[in-house]
């Protein structure tokens, strides 16, 4: 009688623990919702852990358990071979370690920083009276070893215990046989979907660089001719043209240089005292002499915070804002950077007259290569690099950046940036 109840505990354990593997859980949560299901179907099992194989530290770590010091056991760190779970993983079968002797020959050649870890994790400095111990493993793949362990008694296990356990085991290599699989696929998408994006992007790139190299190419043609006698005014709007263009070059190439230092981790942030509203003057002052139709205003508090900042990315901030700006406002129009305080940091935000930015395109505005299409900007040069890269900088500064926009009414680019307490300037 007390064997059929036995069988039909692990029977309905094994239904719930394959019903468990099928939820749309992280491997984590699956492994510790397993694991609490063989509690109290296995009787003589006090405490129990999954140990997993960590290739990178070349160790065995505890992924779930059951009836120890979580926190104590996230310290134990098995090589290979070590204690009950190095020599089941590498002999890849089941152990019934079913006296205190035997479990203490198995765990004779385990570390006594191990050792320490595990007297801290039971609360007490004791060996297991009786080991069970199954291989985690799916065909060649193994993963490592879920270990049952009777500390006190007085029931101990029984070699009928132990394909119960290996069966729990196997479901539990094809949880993570799947959830790897699923990586690797992941992994895969990833990867095609960023070999796509970069395809995209250099022809994104040279089509851009194109555009720009081919009217400067002919306008400095058409000054070269000889059989043409062009009269001052047009030279000089000829030459304008090609100042304008190459202008335009360097702003490309100068947000593809930026966005490589991110990819690259070689952005870095010197912080220095800043006065923004005299950085805001100097890049206005810049970029107005590139364009006529706008006339760009600079606004900000007589008394404003002076910052702790990278001056040489705070002024790329401002012309990537302004770039953009004067972009999508090509009918001209008042530019107006603004200032404002606030209790733990300020604010600054760029305001144009320009043709706008519908709701849906306001999501992905500051991702890299994003470019706001419409019929009436078709044409307008730039990488998608210029705002992903403000917010870049903004980020690393500890700030952050939005926007906001009606169409036809104009864009309003916003950054914050954490202020210097008691700093005035």
């Amino acid at each position: 009688m007390a064997n059929t109840q036995r069988l039909q505990r692990q029977i309905y354990a094994l239904t719930e623990v394959a019903k468990t593997l099928t939820l749309p859980l992280e491997l984590a949560d699956l492994l510790e919702a397993v694991i609490q299901k063989i509690i109290g179907v296995i009787e003589p099992a006090e405490v129990g852990v999954v140990m997993l194989w960590n290739q990178p530290s070349g160790l065995f770590r505890p992924a779930a358990a059951f009836g120890y010091d979580r926190a104590a056991l996230s310290k134990l760190g098995l090589r290979a071979g070590e204690a009950i779970t190095g020599k089941v993983f590498d002999e890849g079968a089941g152990r019934l370690l079913d006296s205190p002797e035997r479990v203490a020959e198995a765990m004779a050649d385990m570390r006594p920083s191990n050792r320490a870890v595990m007297a801290q994790a039971l609360g007490a400095d004791v060996l297991p009276r009786c080991t069970l111990a199954a291989p985690i493993q799916a065909g060649a793949n193994k993963y490592g070893v879920l270990v049952l362990e009777t500390i006190r008694g007085p029931m101990v296990f029984s070699d009928s215990d132990l394909p119960f356990l290996q069966t729990i085991s196997d479901l539990i290599a094809l949880a993570i046989d799947r959830d790897r699989l699923a990586t690797q696929a992941d992994a895969i998408r990833e990867e095609r979907r960023a070999e796509r994006m970069r395809s995209e992007v250099l022809a994104t790139l040279s089509h851009e660089l194109r555009m720009p190299l081919t009217a400067i190419q002919g306008y400095s043609s058409a000054l070269l001719m000889d059989e043409i006698d062009w009269s001052e005014e047009k030279r000089r709007k000829f030459l304008r043209m090609i100042e304008e263009e190459s202008e335009n070059m360097q702003s490309m190439l100068e947000d593809i240089l930026d966005s490589s230092l991110i990819d690259v981790d070689q952005f870095l942030i010197e912080q220095q005292p800043v006065r923004l509203p005299q950085l805001a003057r100097d890049i206005a002052e810049e970029i107005q002499c590139r364009t006529d139709p706008h006339r760009i205003m600079v606004d900000f508090p007589e008394k404003f915070p002076i910052l702790q900042a990278d001056p040489r990315w705070i002024k790329q901030i401002f012309r990537n804002i302004l770039d953009n700006a004067i972009k999508y406002s090509p009918q001209g129009g008042l530019i107006v950077i603004r200032g404002e305080e606030r209790s733990s940091d300020v604010v600054i935000m760029t305001a144009d007259q320009g043709m706008g930015i519908s709701p849906e395109n306001l999501i992905p505005l500051f991702e890299r290569y994003f470019r706001v299409h419409s019929a009436a900007n078709l044409h307008i040069p730039g990488t998608g690099l210029g705002l992903p890269v403000a917010r870049a900088i903004v980020e690393a500064h500890g700030g952050r950046i939005w926007a906001e926009s009606k169409l036809g009414e104009g864009t309003t680019i916003y950054f914050s940036l954490p202020k210097v307490q008691g700093t005035k300037g």
